[in-house]
C-alpha cells in the first residue's frame, strides 16, 4: 500500500472512530425528556420478563438510596436521581472520569397492563427493581 493511501486510511479510520465516540456521548448524555431543562446521563438497563413479572436492572454505581426516586408515571418507569464523586476523592487531581455522575434520567416504556412496583434493592452497584402486573379495575387481567 503506498504512503499516501495509508494516510488517508488512517486519517478516515480516525474520524469515522471519533464520530462512534460522540454518537456514544450523546447516547448517554441526552436531555431525559423534551421538558427536561437539565442535561443528564442514561444509565444502561436490563429488563426480564417472566409472567406477570418483569425484572429491571439498572447499572448504578456510587448512588446511594437517598439520592434515588424510582416510580412509575402512566407507561413510564421513571429512574432518576444524582450520582456525586464520593467525599474522600474531592481533593484529589482528576486523571481519568469514565463513570458519569451528575444528574440521571431513565424512562423505560412499561409493555401493556398496569403495574407496582415489588421488590427493589441497590445491589454491587445496581438497582434491581421486581415490577409486577396488576389486574385492571374491572377485574380482568392486563
Amino acid at each position: 500500500m503506498a504512503t499516501r493511501d495509508l494516510e488517508r486510511w488512517m486519517w478516515a479510520e480516525a474520524c469515522a472512530l471519533l464520530d462512534q465516540a460522540d454518537r456514544l456521548q450523546q447516547q448517554f448524555f441526552d436531555p431525559p425528556d423534551a421538558r427536561a431543562t437539565r442535561r443528564a446521563w442514561r444509565p444502561p438497563v436490563d429488563v426480564y420478563q417472566a409472567g406477570r413479572e418483569l425484572v429491571i436492572v439498572a447499572a448504578l454505581p456510587g448512588v446511594t438510596a437517598e439520592r434515588l426516586e424510582v416510580g412509575i408515571d402512566g407507561a413510564m418507569l421513571v429512574i432518576a436521581g444524582e450520582r456525586r464523586l464520593p467525599p474522600g476523592l474531592r481533593s484529589h487531581n482528576v486523571q481519568r472520569l469514565e463513570i458519569p455522575r451528575g444528574r440521571f434520567e431513565r424512562r423505560l416504556r412499561l409493555p401493556p397492563g398496569h403495574y407496582q412496583i415489588g421488590q427493589h434493592e441497590l445491589s454491587h452497584g445496581c438497582l434491581v427493581l421486581v415490577l409486577h402486573r396488576v389486574e385492571s379495575l374491572t377485574g380482568e387481567s392486563t
